[in-house]
């Protein structure tokens, strides 16, 4: 496929399975105001973090497709579990070959960078989905970047559920979160910083603070993520000047729209006005 010409209005594209990307689109919009902004959220098949590899990357090159479509010519995948199983394919196969123009970036590297910065124990808890987890792509950029770092992973699959059920400050929130902070302490007291790897999880934050040691740092991703993009595009001109810059935010969802709107407002302390509904995967041109 040839490279397509970017048009002159080229937002940003921000991809997620479902809602908790816009944590990271949050801080986007409060560090970098300027750009315009395309989110779109796969809700309908949320949430990725228990399929497979081969599911995973077909679901999210379909949503990095359309937003290139739309005109994006740089997306960010504001989802730990695409991040992890599909980004590297994406920027070693697809990109090159279909999409030479464009570029997409995870939120795990950046994430990485951060926390090396910060641990003095070099022992780092990882909560995120069972396909977070599972894939070992936090553990292979720590190899790169603090090879000294020990990454012990917990998977909470029932926290995004928790989330998007609106639950996650309910009594009933404790026991879920507790169970599986009590045991990643537990296989590793010596923990100092703690990185939340789903953007869903930020929701649960007052829980997680609660229940977690107070002299481990936690993670939040999307303001780390947000510095990590703006020193992106200053070390990147080429494709600074390719993006528009009307202060505008757009959203797309493959579920309704009246639920979006709903979920949308809670995520983006925000109203959101601007909100239609596409099918992945779309026809080809």
């Amino acid at each position: 496929m040839s490279a397509q010409p970017i048009p002159a209005t080229a937002p940003i594209g921000v991809f997620d399975s479902g809602y908790g990307g816009m944590t990271i689109l949050r801080q986007f919009k409060r560090l970098l105001p300027q750009y315009d902004y395309l989110y779109l959220g796969d809700n309908a098949r949320a949430p990725y973090g228990s399929h497979s590899f081969e599911v995973i990357y077909q679901y999210t090159l379909e949503a990095v497709e359309a937003l290139f479509k739309r005109g994006c010519p740089l997306v960010i995948l504001a989802c730990n579990t695409a991040s992890a199983k599909a980004l590297r394919t994406l920027q070693q196969n697809d990109l090159p070959a279909r999409y030479p123009d464009r570029r997409v970036l995870g939120v795990i590297r950046p994430t990485v960078e951060t926390v090396a910065g910060l641990t003095q124990s070099h022992h780092i808890g990882l909560l995120g989905t069972v396909g977070t987890i599972s894939s070992g792509s936090y553990t292979m950029e720590f190899a790169k970047i603090d090879p000294s770092a020990k990454l012990t992973g917990m998977a909470c699959p029932m926290w995004v559920p928790l989330v998007e059920n609106y639950e996650f400050d309910s009594p009933g929130a404790d026991y879920f979160v507790r169970k599986r902070l009590d045991a990643l302490f537990e296989s590793d007291p010596q923990i100092d910083t703690l990185i939340l790897g789903c953007t869903h999880y930020p929701l649960l934050l007052e829980k997680i603070s609660q229940f977690t040691p107070p002299n481990v740092k936690i993670v939040e991703q999307g303001a780390y993520v947000a510095e990590k993009l703006q020193d992106y595009l200053q070390r990147h001109p080429e494709m600074e000047v390719r993006l528009s810059r009307q202060g505008r935010s757009k959203y797309l969802t493959t579920e309704s729209v009246d639920k979006f709107d709903e979920a949308a407002h809670l995520f983006m302390n925000e109203k959101i006005v601007d909100v239609s509904k596409i099918s992945l995967p779309e026809a080809s041109a």
